[in-house]
């Protein structure tokens, strides 16, 4: 049980904190902007609740599926890498969302699913 929590709370820690580096970046490099009609730790938390969810069904789903994923960490990250990319590619057609953003997104998620997994894995 220990392990489980502490693998939540890795997964959550790199899954939270990878994009708002590569999302800095972005604002840095290219004209992308914060969001606007919100505050930002309204932002923040909004964010981080979203995150929590999205750990907790990784570990979860990892965790019961361990026995087909164990030694297939990698794989195991990139099914979520894809999903979530494909979310991005889906936001960026939409309004409201820019390519620069899923841009950003694409590149957060390709650094964070894999570190995770073989945090997780190892962890677990």
């Amino acid at each position: 049980m220990v392990s489980l929590l502490l693998s939540v709370i890795s997964v959550l820690a790199i899954i939270y904190i990878v994009p708002f580096l590569v999302y800095g970046v972005f604002t840095k490099v290219t004209d992308l902007k914060p969001p606007e009609g919100t505050s930002p730790a309204q932002f923040l938390f909004s964010i981080f609740v979203s995150k929590v969810g999205t750990a907790i069904a990784f570990v979860a789903i990892f965790y019961l599926a361990r026995t087909t994923f164990g030694q297939q960490w990698f794989l195991y990250a990139f099914i979520w890498w894809l999903m979530f990319v494909i979310g991005e590619i889906g936001q960026a057609i939409g309004p409201n969302y820019s390519w620069k953003e899923a841009a950003a997104g694409i590149i957060s998620e390709t650094i964070y699913f894999p570190l995770a997994a073989f945090i997780m894995k190892t962890i677990l």
